[in-house]
């Protein structure tokens, strides 16, 4: 009898075991090195030990693209680090004064390169397309040039659209989640990431949900993750 009961026993524990083990695990940033500081997100200890941040300078509102409203109090200091200097944009129809500003900025922070980070949807792919072109010749050459993006891109974006992002972005980041929670079926939307032409990255959300998918490390063009911070509870 007591025999059957410890091999139960051991039967449930090791049901648990596969339960646990099959459950997603949370995002640590302590696993990672590249990181997104946002406005309003304390800096934590993980930030000193990173060799690549993606911090917030300003946006363009959708008010006004008049001007880049800035998110920051003082010129952050990283030169051990490779530093994006990341622009949030509400709109794409910029005035001067955004330029110069952009411009005086980079120079300010010694950055690597810029980021914009604009919500562009999948079937205006395309038009985007035609503004980072912009950009990109009116950003001097010494920068580079990142964007954020959606994993419906890789899922579903014509590939016409996709193909006008070579050769004018250096990468795309491709966020994994809305708010401060994974999206539900990421791993479907990954599977094709292998689908956009430039190099990328996966963005997560610290204490989010992740598994990494299968076949992500053999993507020729896969770059690794940004964790985007947040602060504790």
């Amino acid at each position: 009898m007591r025999g059957r009961i410890a091999l139960a026993m051991i039967a449930a524990l090791a049901l648990l075991g596969g339960c646990r083990k099959s459950a997603p695990d949370r995002v640590r940033a302590e696993d990672y090195s590249s990181f997104f500081l946002w406005a309003g997100v304390r800096p934590q200890p993980v930030v000193a030990e990173a060799k690549e941040l993606y911090i917030l300078d300003g946006e363009v509102q959708r008010e006004s693209g008049s001007a880049l409203v800035p998110l920051r109090a003082s010129v952050p200091r990283h030169p051990d680090k490779r530093l994006w200097l990341v622009v949030r944009a509400a709109r794409l129809d910029w005035g001067p004064g955004v330029w110069r500003k952009l411009e005086r900025d980079l120079g300010q922070w010694q950055a690597y390169g810029l980021q914009l980070d604009f919500d562009a949807s999948t079937p205006g792919l395309a038009d985007y397309a035609r503004f980072l072109k912009e950009l990109r010749a009116r950003l001097p050459a010494r920068y580079k040039l990142s964007v954020t993006g959606l994993m419906d891109w890789s899922a579903n974006a014509d590939p016409a659209a996709l193909a006008q992002l070579a050769g004018v972005v250096d990468e795309v980041v491709v966020q994994s989640y809305q708010g401060t929670e994974t999206i539900p079926g990421y791993d479907r939307y990954l599977a094709r990431l292998a689908r956009v032409p430039v190099p990328h990255k996966v963005a997560l959300v610290q204490g989010g949900q992740w598994r990494e998918p299968p076949g992500l490390r053999v993507d020729p063009l896969f770059r690794g993750y940004v964790v985007f911070l947040v602060n504790p509870g």
